[in-house]
Parts: C-alpha cells; structure tokens; sequence
C-alpha cells in the first residue's frame, strides 16, 4: 500500500510533537505547512512548507493536487481564519479533516480572571483594573490598545510588531518556554498591575498565569473563537496519532 499522505498545518508545539511521530512512520508521508508570520519559526522534523494557500478555495487545490489524504489542523486556538479555510477546504475535497487543540486554561483558588471575548473587550476592561499592563496576546492585535494613553504597556512578542501599537509601551521580545520565578521577577520589576492574555492553553507560558496568582494581580482572559461547526476536535498529539493508524490500516474512523 502507498503511505498515507497527510498534510498538518502547524505552527505550535503540538503540530511539530506529531509531524516527529509522523516522520518515524513509515506508512505515512506527512508534510507540515507553516503560515508564515514568525521571522524565524520552529521548524518541525520533515518535509515544510511556508506560506500560506490563498484561502480555502487554494488550501483546497493544494489538497487535490498533491493527493493528501489526511488533513490535520493543529493551528494555534486564535488561528480561526486558518481553521475556517481548513473546514471548508475539507468539506469541499472531501479530505477527513481532524483538528488537534490543546485544552485551554482553567482558573485555579486565587485567581481573579475576567473573561472577555475580543482583543477590543480586553482593552476596554482595562482602565478599571489597573494602569501598567503585561500585554501578552502577540504582535497582531496590537491596534486594539493604541487608543489607551493613560495606561503604560509591556509588550512581549516573538517578532517586533507593526503600528498602531500602545503609545506608553516596553517591547520585550522573547519566546517561551518561561518560568514561574523569572515571569514574577519581570512583573515586579516593571510593577505591572495587570496581565492580558489570550487562552492559549499548554504549559510553555502558563507560569504568567501562576506568577499573576502569587502577586494577587488580575487576569484579563481572551476567550477562544470558537471552531467551525462539524469539525472533529482531538485534544492530545496521541489522539490523533490513534486515528491516523487506523487509516494506514484502512480502518474507519
């Protein structure tokens, strides 16, 4: 039998944990593919794309013309519009489409999180909390919180982001993984009294969450968009591991 070609659109941690266990596979041939936006992104094991498709209509193309038969979305949770493309691309091939998406956070005892749906309900929540703000939601979006002069930001992002960005702002450029002691040392030493963050999910930058715990500070929580209708959602590398088998094996499902 030919190997089972699957096509996974990547970008996190878990995206590169299964494209690895992919490649050890010799009864498939997996190809990850990369929108583009980090200067210098983490590469996972295999054969990598980078770029987008053009949309779901190109996505859809791509899929036909190179005989995927397994697409796997496991974009970051914020990706929607990539998620969106992929649904659709699937529903028009006829691809099986699995998404792969880590659990999201939970508050725990002491945490003081107010939950907002959109970069722009974070900025308008803001004011009442505090006025030096750990801005932690990524180089795009920034726009959002450009109209907020009477409060001063630390912005910590991969890549230097593009205006409109916050008047009163500190650009940290960093990537996790991070710690809990070095993430409360940052907020003391800037005397941050609030943190914005979207939920993300997984453990890489999970130790803000921890530290704004310890220091008593308010969470300002970005709810995930929600996922297109239809779509089967894993949460674990191992779990979609599980369903890809069963189809070199030619089994449903």
């Amino acid at each position: 039998m030919s190997p089972l070609r699957v096509l996974v659109l990547g970008g996190t941690s878990e995206a590169r944990a299964l494209a690895a266990a992919l490649e050890r596979d010799p009864a498939v041939d997996v190809t990850s593919s990369l929108a583009g936006r980090v200067a210098s992104p983490a590469l996972p094991e295999g054969r990598t794309r980078v770029g987008g498709f053009g949309g779901a209509q190109g996505l859809a193309r791509w899929l036909q013309q190179e005989g995927v038969d397994q697409l796997v979305d496991a974009t970051h949770p914020f990706a929607a519009r990539i998620s969106a493309s992929a649904a659709a691309a699937a529903r028009s091939t006829g691809v099986p489409l699995l998404v792969l998406r880590r659990p999201g956070w939970e508050p725990k005892p002491g945490d003081r999180w107010h939950h907002v749906d959109s970069l722009a309900g974070a900025a308008q929540a803001l004011p009442p909390l505090g006025s030096r703000i750990f801005l932690t939601t990524g180089r795009q979006g920034l726009d959002a919180f450009a109209g907020l002069h009477d409060l001063w930001f630390l912005v910590r992002t991969i890549d230097p982001p593009a205006p409109p960005v916050p008047p009163a702002m500190q650009l940290v450029l960093d990537r996790g993984p991070y710690a809990e002691e070095s993430e409360r040392a940052l907020m003391r030493r800037h005397r941050v009294d609030v943190l914005v963050t979207k939920n993300s999910g997984g453990g890489a930058t999970a130790p803000k969450l921890d530290a704004a715990r310890s220091l008593g500070l308010p969470v300002v929580m970005v709810r995930r968009p929600p996922l297109p209708e239809g779509v089967l959602v894993l949460d674990s590398v191992e779990a979609v591991l599980d369903r890809v088998a069963r189809r070199t094996r030619r089994q449903p499902g």
